[in-house]
């Protein structure tokens, strides 16, 4: 049963395949098992693939079977268009482009497949992209709001320096008038006279104009602060609703970039080995030696080539014969005097006929 499933797959002539030996049908099996566990890996990696896009299993399942299907057909196809003839190099001519579509058939299965097993690479190198590209979408959106924020800072730190510096200028005069009392600089009299007064005056207004400049200044520092604030929210705001594409960059065409990353041999062992697997079955046909089924179905064929080209020759003879019979019946029948005078008579009557319609015709137009 098995055997008889794998001889369907390897597209052979079951009829005349009955009649041949045991070791005849066991290569035809053999490959027929080549071609459908060709396509059974055509499937897995087909689903694979498709699995990354879709993320369903059962639409990536349900695709993957008609791109196994479809795959299973072309081999089929192509194993079973290869005829044994004498000449090899007939023979390699008209596997040629056989040979060219089982090499892009070895592409498209190997390369799902060496994205699954090179997953954990590949997921390595998605990682030190996504941080990478994490880093660069973080640095693009500082630089959108870097510039405000600094300018509010530069801002902070100018109020903030306005006050030290009225705050100095306020502790210069409170040294200076303290110094009069004490008498140890100004007029040098000990006591609080009226030079101490004027002093004491002029650091009491700076002390109320610093009070004044910090209140004001403060309530500026805050709002710039709060600013500050709003917009490192909006850029962490930016940041959290960019995050989820970047982390989302790992489909289908991203693994392929992410693979050829990677070394190029391991990849390339395994298209040959898809390559050897896909192109066996043209290949055991074109170096196996002419079998006891080639040798019946070329009997058959050009059997059915002979019987073709005789019946096409037998009409030929035919369709020459009756010609040339026809002419000379014709030929006899020209010679008789009936046949002449019966023509002629005939001929006389269709002419009186057409000049009297001439003669109606034109006594009408008058």
């Amino acid at each position: 049963m098995l055997q008889r499933f794998f001889i369907l797959c390897s597209g052979a002539d079951t009829d005349i395949l009955n009649t041949c030996s045991k070791g005849e049908q066991n290569k035809y099996a053999g490959i027929g098992a080549t071609v459908f566990f060709t396509a059974l890996m055509a499937t897995i990696a087909c689903s694979y693939a498709l699995y990354t896009i879709f993320e369903t299993i059962y639409s990536a399942v349900f695709f993957g079977i008609i791109w196994g299907l479809l795959i299973f057909n072309l081999d089929r196809y192509i194993v079973s268009t290869i005829k044994k003839r004498n000449s090899f190099g007939q023979e390699f001519l008209q596997a040629i482009p056989r040979l060219i579509l089982a090499i892009i058939i070895a592409v498209v299965i190997s390369k799902p497949l060496e994205m699954k097993i090179f997953e954990k690479e590949i997921n390595q190198v998605l990682l030190e992209e996504k941080n990478e590209m994490t880093l660069a979408n973080q640095q693009q959106l500082a630089q959108q709001f870097t510039p405000n924020i600094d300018q509010l800072r530069e801002e902070i730190s100018a109020l903030k320096q306005e006050i030290t510096d009225k705050q100095a200028e306020t502790d210069a005069l409170y040294e200076i008038y303290i110094n009069e009392a004490e008498g140890t600089a100004g007029t040098g009299l000990l006591g609080k006279g009226p030079v101490y007064e004027e002093k004491r005056e002029k650091h009491d207004a700076s002390l109320s104009e610093l009070n004044s400049l910090k209140a004001g200044n403060h309530q500026k520092i805050q709002e710039k602060e709060n600013q500050i604030a709003l917009l490192n929210a909006n850029y962490e705001k930016s940041v959290t609703k960019t995050q989820p594409i970047i982390d989302g960059f790992d489909g289908l065409m991203a693994r392929i970039n992410a693979l050829e990353k990677l070394p190029w041999l391991p990849s390339f062992f395994i298209f040959l080995l898809f390559l050897a697997i896909e192109t066996s079955p043209i290949i055991a046909k074109l170096l196996a030696p002419n079998g006891e089924y080639d040798l019946k179905l070329q009997d058959q064929e050009t059997s059915l080539e002979t019987w073709v080209h005789q019946k096409v020759m037998q009409r030929s003879h035919i369709l020459q014969t009756d010609t040339e019979l026809s002419q000379k019946i014709y030929d006899e029948i020209k010679e008789e005097e009936a046949v002449y005078a019966y023509k002629k008579q005939k001929a006389e009557e269709l002419m009186k006929l057409q000049a009297d319609a001439f003669q109606k015709a034109e006594i009408r137009s008058l």
